[in-house]
């Protein structure tokens, strides 16, 4: 196994609880640290497999939502813009819920942030003004 896939395995280890996979539960804990480049990281183990199978797109639609806030993060909100559409395109192809996630909220999440980016010149995102998701039951 690389460096990487050794620190993924580590970092996705401690997310072990329920039944949930730890990558897919570790996305959410690491996404609502404002950790979105390692969730990110421990989100692709699931999907790299899976591209091309029933939840590719979702997957994939989740590691844009993250890429689209380490963009923030990095103060580039046009790349940012660019990855939510293109995560919510492909969150369009899944009922709502889904896999445990409310993707209607995600979806109006999404509208939201877009809305500021497009309505302001700058970068909405704050300590004050973070993201959070969260799964059902």
């Amino acid at each position: 196994m690389s460096n990487k896939g050794n620190r993924i395995a580590a970092m996705a280890g401690q997310f072990r609880e329920g039944k949930l996979d730890p990558h897919y539960a570790g996305y959410f804990k690491l996404f609502n640290q404002q950790k979105f480049y390692e969730a990110h990281d421990v989100l692709e183990h699931l999907w790299l497999p899976d591209k091309h199978g029933p939840n590719g797109a979702f997957y994939k639609g989740l590691i844009q939502l993250a890429g689209a806030f380490v963009h923030l993060q990095k103060n580039r909100p046009r790349p940012a813009v660019a990855l939510f559409k293109l995560a919510l395109a492909n969150f369009q192809k899944y009922p709502s819920p889904h896999e445990k996630l409310n993707l209607a909220a995600v979806r109006q999440l999404i509208a939201g942030w877009l809305f500021q980016l497009e309505k302001e010149d700058g970068n909405p995102l704050s300590p004050a003004n973070v993201p959070q998701l969260a799964l059902q039951g």
